[in-house]
């Protein structure tokens, strides 16, 4: 087959341009750090991609999950401490009031309104919000738990559980449901309420109050074991609390270190190695100044290239 001046050139182009595109994808991985750039650089590694970006996603979502789940928790354990700072200060003075030896009645009235303040506070607390929510609501995050009266303001079932996701197929539930924590007057801390209940802790304190108003020592002896029971509950709510939280740090940095393996999977597949690709783009340009050197000589022929 004859072999034409045109030929020559026609390939020679098609050298220089594949040439030239293999340059500029070497140029295009130096300049943005990437491997490819479009899906059809590599398919498969696109793919990966993908994936890596997607779990990432997920974990930063799981992340964020547990930062508000904590947030919540940190507020519903404020509150409960409160609580449990209030009992210690009732406890305090009903047994100041039950040495009947030492306190006059003038003493006992000042203790009875003490006490009532105390009353209030539990009412305060018990209606804590985080965010615009009522913490112990259960459901009806929108509603206040207790009423001015002491008696609960909404129905409200055990079961009311607020979840977060915080892993694969990992849920927490993060709230106090206020029956727990408040109770159920003469009925403990594991029962649903109906609006108008009075909660236990809310019974405790009225009674003490009144038991105080009628100097009635029985009474108020009685209202110690009381408040201790109240007590002894608010502690083991406190202690699922903390459990819970230091499973959430726990999920936490773990989450920490599986965005660092993700991130570290992704690098190694879409990352180039810069030493690699200056010693690529190096070898690329030398083929393409090569490729055009040959051209020109291809192109336009002098007498003396034939002469030679």
């Amino acid at each position: 087959m004859r072999i034409t001046n045109n030929m020559m050139i026609s390939n020679m182009m098609t050298n220089v341009n594949k040439n030239l595109q293999g340059l500029s994808k070497v140029q295009d991985k130096m300049q943005t750090g990437k491997k490819f750039q479009l899906p059809s650089d590599d398919p498969i590694g696109v793919s990966k991609s993908l994936k890596y970006y997607t779990d990432l996603s997920r974990i930063e979502q799981y992340k964020r999950n547990v930062d508000d789940a904590t947030s919540w928790m940190e507020v519903t354990e404020s509150a409960v401490s409160q609580i449990g700072d209030i009992l210690e200060r009732a406890r305090e003075l009903t047994v100041q009031a039950a040495n009947d030896g030492t306190n006059t009645g003038e003493d006992k009235e000042k203790v009875s309104a003490e006490i009532k303040q105390l009353r209030e506070q539990i009412i305060k607390v018990a209606n804590t919000k985080h965010a615009g929510r009522a913490i112990f609501s259960g459901y009806k995050t929108a509603d206040d738990l207790i009423d001015s009266d002491g008696n609960y303001n909404i129905d409200l079932n055990t079961d009311e559980k607020t979840k977060y996701n915080v892993g694969s197929a990992d849920t927490i539930d993060v709230n106090v449901v206020g029956t727990e924590l408040f109770g159920l007057s003469n009925n403990g801390y594991k029962q649903d309420v109906s609006k108008g209940d009075t909660s236990e802790m809310i019974r405790v304190f009225d009674k003490l109050i009144q038991g105080l108003d009628s100097d009635d020592v029985t009474s108020i002896d009685e209202s110690i074991t009381e408040i201790d029971e109240t007590v002894s509950n608010v502690l083991s709510v406190r202690a699922k609390i903390g459990a819970k939280t230091n499973r959430l740090e726990l999920n936490k940095n773990r989450l920490e270190d599986q965005t660092l393996s993700v991130t570290k999977l992704l690098s190694k597949n879409e990352d180039v190695d810069i030493a690699e690709v200056v010693i690529e783009l190096k070898t690329r340009e030398t083929v393409y100044q090569a490729s055009l050197h040959a051209g020109a000589r291809i192109i336009q022929p002098s007498l003396i290239d034939f002469l030679r």
